[in-house]
């Protein structure tokens, strides 16, 4: 069955059993933000205990801290009363498997899907590609820890955060399920 088709019946089924739902508020129920990683292999519904309406969840390549990641929190802090945040991280992440000159090189020679081997990623496309990768900063991971201590530390340092939200700091462990906080991101994003 095509993707399109299972998506339309999987949402026909979700809707025939939608109950109340449609009756949730906007603000988040439990008042919280979490800021992860699109890997599929991720649901933070499940790892955080979340039903429909309780958190935000924002989500992006690594669950990096990106302008756009920031404005999320900002508007769910602003507009919609979160109190708290995460910033959770995970091993066994893609965006620690090549760098920011890998994927512009990758960019330049063409748009394709590029291939996974020994060596890292390598491009299998015939072209054309397009330098507009040069003017992105991939936010790619050298060290987990590291990359949530520097995501929570920018976002406690941004001018359109108030100081008393809390921002936590964790990594989630692809094997085991399990959270393991950064204690120094934790520390770096203590409500004031």
């Amino acid at each position: 069955m095509p993707v399109l088709e299972e998506v339309l019946k999987a949402n026909a089924a979700y809707a025939a059993d939608f109950g109340t739902k449609g009756e949730l508020a906007m603000p988040p129920a439990r008042a919280f933000a979490i800021l992860t990683c699109m890997d599929a292999r991720l649901d933070p519904a499940k790892y955080a205990g979340l039903a429909e309406g309780d958190a935000h969840v924002i989500r992006n390549a690594g669950g990096r801290a990106s302008d756009d990641a920031i404005r999320s929190l900002v508007i769910s802090y602003k507009l919609l009363g979160t109190k708290e945040w995460f910033v959770i991280h995970h091993t066994d992440c893609g965006m620690e498997t090549f760098t920011d000159e890998v994927m512009r090189g990758l960019l330049e020679n063409s748009l394709e899907t590029a291939a996974l081997g020994e060596a890292g990623f390598y491009d299998v496309g015939t072209g054309p590609g397009s330098a507009e990768g040069k003017y992105i900063d991939w936010l790619t991971i050298a060290d987990q820890a590291t990359s949530v201590l520097e995501d929570v530390t920018r976002i406690k340092a941004h001018p359109l955060v108030p100081a008393g939200i809390p921002v936590r700091g964790y990594i989630y462990d692809v094997k085991s399920g399990r959270l393991i906080e950064v204690p120094a991101a934790t520390a770096a994003g203590a409500a004031n």
